[in-house]
């Protein structure tokens, strides 16, 4: 029998130190509840740079010059990645049939649609909506853009690689996977056609000055990805969305997810297939850049 691991005892006070720098730096917050995860997660880091302790761990993380690189380490352990392609029908409905039907019309003198996939994980929903797009059929000759982000650079890889297993394909119909993937011994890659409308970066949603060089986006999608940041650092990230969207563009949050107390700028849209949240027109020209 192996022995299991030695995990590093993680006190009260000072999984709150760690807490907090991890929610200042890039939003996501654990509660209480979460101390013995950090600590079974993290021991290992402790461990890798021969430290004694958490409290040494956080004086490292804290003052080294290495603390981006080693906060990047951390975002690769503690966040969440599970995702699938086509997730969330309904939303994705009134996105193909009611929300790229709009910027059809609104942007056909430019002919480009710009999107960000905020929160991408491994890709599969930066996928999902360029093959939605070349679906439609009417955006053949224009430029079309996906950005996806994320802020854990192992995900990003796989991202990049566009390889997946039957896991991701679970409400994928037939259709989209033969048209759109070639099947590989190690699962099924996506296919150039789609690839070459998509480029992945990493991001902290919280950087307003490295998320202004994205440029200007028709639309955001943001799903599942707000409800592990706390109230103040949903308010930054909304405020930075809204910079980035044009005048009338839209953004999508998950099911679980909502501007209730956190942002009056967007308005929310009733459409035929779901609610998502639209930025004023009139409001067009402000933050404009």
């Amino acid at each position: 029998m192996f022995e299991a691991e030695k995990v590093i005892p993680l006190s009260e006070d000072v999984f709150r130190l760690i807490r907090d720098i991890i929610r200042d730096y890039c939003g996501l917050y654990f509660d209480d509840s979460s101390r013995y995860l950090i600590e079974k997660r993290l021991s290992r880091r402790v461990k890798n740079h021969h430290l004694s302790d958490f409290r040494d761990y956080y004086r490292f993380i804290r003052y080294d010059k290495n603390t981006e690189e080693e906060l990047s380490a951390i975002m690769d352990i503690l966040t969440v990645n599970e995702t699938y392609f086509f997730r969330e029908q309904n939303q994705l409905k009134a996105f193909s049939q009611e929300i790229l039907e709009e910027l059809k019309a609104v942007n056909k003198d430019r002919k480009s649609l710009r999107i960000w996939s905020a929160g991408c994980s491994t890709g599969e929903e930066p996928y999902t909506i360029t093959m939605l797009i070349k679906e439609k059929g009417n955006f053949s000759d224009w430029d079309i853009e996906i950005h996806g982000s994320d802020i854990n650079q192992r995900v990003l890889q796989s991202a990049r690689k566009g390889v997946y297993r039957k896991n991701s394909f679970r409400a994928t119909e037939p259709y989209y996977l033969k048209k759109y993937f070639l099947e590989e011994n190690d699962g099924f890659r996506i296919s150039d056609s789609i690839k070459k409308h998509v480029n992945f970066s990493y991001l902290n949603l919280l950087d307003s000055h490295k998320i202004r060089f994205l440029g200007k986006m028709d639309v955001i999608f943001c799903r599942n990805v707000l409800i592990y940041f706390d109230n103040a650092s949903r308010k930054r990230v909304i405020e930075n969305f809204y910079d980035r969207l044009a005048g009338g563009g839209y953004l999508l949050l998950g099911h679980a997810e909502s501007l209730m107390n956190i942002s009056t700028a967007f308005n929310l849209k009733h459409l035929k297939n779901d609610m998502v949240y639209q930025k004023p027109l009139q409001r067009a020209m402000a933050g404009k850049g």
